[in-house]
């Protein structure tokens, strides 16, 4: 009972867990929003903080701080303000440090022997800590200016605080100082101190701050010409001052042209040029001559403690990993939409040029090509469409066809409902459940024919397909061919979508793909091969959850010529739910990947597969997995763009691009006859169909770096309404002739025992060519009948331990087919 009770809690933690690769991407997708967000606040775009409000009620506000000087004092509960002592100036420049202008104005401070203040935003202080040292360095000094410039009447106290306490540590990490001293963006002079603002300053003399506003405001940040500013930076008479200028914000040209004229002209009338602090200290200097209580005087730069060097440098960090990941996305972005361009511009030219020459009155593959066929229909747990799919493909109007049902281990009668058809040309194969891989090699070597065509158990046919599908095959080069795969159940939104991506991701790429000679897949749900073609890569291997994608670029390594005939079509039921379409592209995606790493080898071969190796691989690679991996920067530069940056610039740049995919499928639809109507759903599939497409190769990315493995998920089927079939009526039932009888094993041995080693049992580990039905190999066979077990089908995967084709090195050449 105790052990029973474990197991089930043990069940129960484990469902209530989230999986390791669901925890990673969880904690990735945080991370990269966090850091967006931190990026966004960094560079103060969050709405509304840059808006000047008005003077509001002043009845609050103490007459001395109205009237009084610019420093403003309300540490330890006092509110007291100061001047400056009469022909003393301290310079002040706000929103540095800049990278351009900050280093021109400490040059003009040097040569003119004077010290300034730099009232500096955190955020610049993060990004440029070496210019902060430099301001100290030169015996200037630094005070705060928030972290990203907001208006502080316009966020929370608590934001007001962090404004102040992040800067602080910036400068600490910077410069290895503390500054006493605070300004606040928007700032004037004391007689505009409002209600709400004389609230922020009691706060922040309460964290210990000083409060500096100003006297004179050049006014440098309207850029009105040298002689303006130094006009309204002069103080009247002889007056002490605390002038405003700045250092960043945009072009200060002016700003250090006029600062060449203004000291010196300055110190010609008698004028000494001192910081905030030094110039505060001369004023308690003064005043303590005339009281009796002596005033400690303020440090200038103290050096500051080691935990705010710590907190500066996680801060520093911090900003540095946000600046670089926006970089990165920017500059992915620019990747994403030059690929996007290239890929649109390549389908354009290369689809186009394929669909003229194939529209070509004169065009054709060679002499009609009327060999029989044999096509082979795996099927597991298929009763929802395996009738209708078998009924369509017994009732083509090739010459001779014969159709193979493998029953691959069945639990739903799947077998029984083909029997019960008694079609005279289809005869069911039973196999104990062993793959798909297992069933189609099964059904190929029990095949009676040389042209073989695959179909999946849910896909009708229609009546001309296998006639057109077959006809490549005229061109001795040719080892197999794509055909056109149609969405038949359309009803809901996400077949739907299914079916526009069919149009344009699937059929219009296939173009392309023959044109440049590397096709990557033939689709299962329809697809037709040579025998000696599969014999010569070691047949369907199972090593990969794609074997059609598998298969065919070993076929292509082999160098044998894959192309894609429009006119076969076929109608495939598509998964209706986002739950099964998640499980059906998380089994394709990786199982591409698993063939795009299984043939890697081809890209350092020679001849056809390393033709294929250097052209294919990388085309697919770069079109079929990095492109729709690095597509979300796309909808992430739209939202970022929307909330964070200019609205109408990002719209408009988002609409082009969506405009541009219309176009594209506006060509692909045209090209297979659909109608467009379909494409009104297109901009909502680039919201929430690509979402889910996203989060699959993620997904599948995450568990071919983990090791994984990812068994098969079967979809729910629930068979095709509204695609015409072909009606029984069509097929000639011959009475006196039976349906083949079924075959559990291979070779036959219904009354046998099977031994353990049955190649047919589960997966099976031989791995041998697929045999071919050739008279030649007929008289081969021994006396006896019973062929040894090298020589058995199986679900088997290219000889060697799968390391590619048979014959990756000095295959012969598409020319050398004859």
């Amino acid at each position: 009972m105790t052990k029973r009770r474990n197991r089930n809690r043990s069940r129960s933690r484990r469902r209530i867990l989230p999986r390791p690769r669901v925890m990673l991407g969880v904690l990735l997708i945080g991370l990269f929003v966090g850091v967006l967000v931190v990026q966004a606040y960094i560079n103060a775009e969050f709405r509304g903080d840059h808006i000047e409000s008005e003077v509001g009620d002043q009845a609050g506000v103490p007459a001395a701080i109205r009237g009084g000087g610019p420093i403003i004092n309300t540490t330890g509960g006092q509110e007291s303000s100061n001047r400056l002592p009469s022909k003393t100036i301290a310079l002040t420049f706000d929103d540095g440090p800049d990278p351009t202008w900050t280093p021109k104005v400490l040059d003009v401070l040097r040569e003119n022997d004077a010290h300034g203040t730099f009232f500096v935003v955190g955020s610049e202080v993060a990004r440029h800590p070496e210019l902060t040292e430099r301001i100290t360095a030169q015996g200037n000094e630094v005070g705060l200016h928030t972290f990203t410039h907001p208006n502080l009447q316009r966020i929370a106290s608590w934001r007001r605080d962090l404004e102040l306490s992040q800067t602080q540590v910036a400068i600490a990490r910077a410069a290895n100082v503390h500054t006493n001293l605070a300004r606040f963006p928007y700032s004037s002079k004391p007689q505009a101190i409002d209600e709400v603002n004389w609230k922020i300053i009691k706060e922040a003399g309460a964290h210990g701050y000083l409060v500096v506003v100003n006297d004179q405001d050049s006014h440098d940040w309207q850029r009105p010409g040298v002689e303006r500013i130094v006009q309204n930076a002069t103080p009247p008479g002889d007056s002490g001052a605390v002038v405003l200028f700045h250092d960043a914000g945009g072009d200060r040209a002016q700003t250090v042209a006029a600062l060449k004229v203004f000291i010196p002209m300055m110190k010609a009338r008698g004028y000494t040029f001192t910081t905030v602090t030094e110039g505060m200290n001369l004023a308690i200097a003064q005043q303590e001559k005339e009281s009796i209580t002596p005033v400690p005087l303020l440090p200038v730069n103290p050096e500051a403690e080691a935990t705010d060097r710590w907190r500066g440098s996680a801060l520093l960090w911090t900003v540095r990993v946000a600046d670089g990941m926006v970089w990165v996305i920017a500059g992915l972005f620019l990747v994403v939409g030059s690929l996007t361009i290239g890929r649109t511009l390549l389908l354009l030219v290369l689809a186009t040029r394929h669909a003229r020459q194939r529209r070509k009155k004169n065009f054709s593959w060679g002499p009609p090509v009327t060999e029989p066929v044999s096509v082979i229909v795996p099927a597991y747990n298929e009763k929802e469409g395996i009738e209708a799919a078998v009924r369509s493909l017994a009732g083509g109007d090739h010459p001779e066809i014969e159709v193979v049902v493998v029953d691959d281990g069945s639990t739903d009668g799947t077998a029984d409902i083909v029997e019960k058809l008694r079609l005279p040309n289809v005869r069911v194969i039973r196999v104990p459940n062993g793959g798909k891989a297992n069933a189609l090699n099964t059904g190929i070597a029990l095949a009676k024919h040389d042209i073989v065509v695959t179909v999946d158990g849910d896909t009708v046919f229609e009546p001309d397909s296998i006639r057109m599908l077959v006809q490549p095959f005229a061109s001795p080069a040719v080892g197999a061919v794509a055909g056109n795969v149609k969405v038949g159940n359309r009803e809901n939104i996400v077949s739907a979508w299914q079916h526009i991506e069919y149009v344009i991701g699937f059929n219009l790429d296939r173009r392309l793909y023959e044109v440049l000679n590397c096709m990557p897949t033939v689709p299962g749900a329809i697809g037709a091969f040579r025998r000696t073609a599969l014999a010569e890569v070691g047949g369907i291997s199972d090593e990969t959850l794609a074997e059609d994608t598998d298969v065919t670029m070993a076929l292509c390594r082999a160098g044998w010529r894959v192309v894609y005939e429009e006119r076969a079509k076929a109608w495939t039921e598509a998964p209706a739910t986002l739950e099964q379409l998640y499980r059906q592209r998380y089994r394709w995606s990786y199982g591409t990947m698993q063939a795009m790493w299984k043939h890697r080898g081809a890209l350092t071969d020679t001849g056809d597969s390393g033709r294929f190796g250097r052209v294919g691989l990388p085309f697919l690679a770069l079109f079929g997995v990095a492109l729709p991996m690095l597509a979300p920067v796309v909808d992430i530069m739209l939202l970022y763009g929307i909330v964070f940056w200019e609205l109408e610039a990002t719209v408009v740049a988002w609409l082009s691009m969506l405009a541009l995919q219309l176009f594209t499928a506006a060509v692909a639809f045209r090209f297979d006859k659909e109608s467009l109507r379909p494409l009104w759903r297109l901009p909502l599939q680039q919201f929430a169909y690509r979402q889910l497409m996203y989060l699959v190769l993620i997904q599948s990315a995450m568990t071919a770096m983990t090791g994984a493995r990812l068994r098969w998920h079967k979809l729910h089927r629930a068979g095709l309404t509204g695609v015409e079939s072909v009606p029984a009526a069509r097929i000639p039932v011959l009475p006196q002739q039976s349906v083949a009888p079924p075959v559990d094993t291979w070779p036959p041995s219904r009354d046998n025992q099977r031994g353990p080693a049955h190649p047919a049992a589960g997966r099976a580990t031989a791995r041998p060519p697929v045999p071919t039905q050739s008279p030649k190999d007929r008289l081969l066979t021994p006396p006896d009948g019973v062929l040894p077990p090298e020589d058995l089908p199986s679900a088997g995967s290219p000889p060697g331990g799968g390391s590619g084709p048979g014959y990756p090195h000095g295959v012969r050449g598409v020319s050398g087919r004859s």
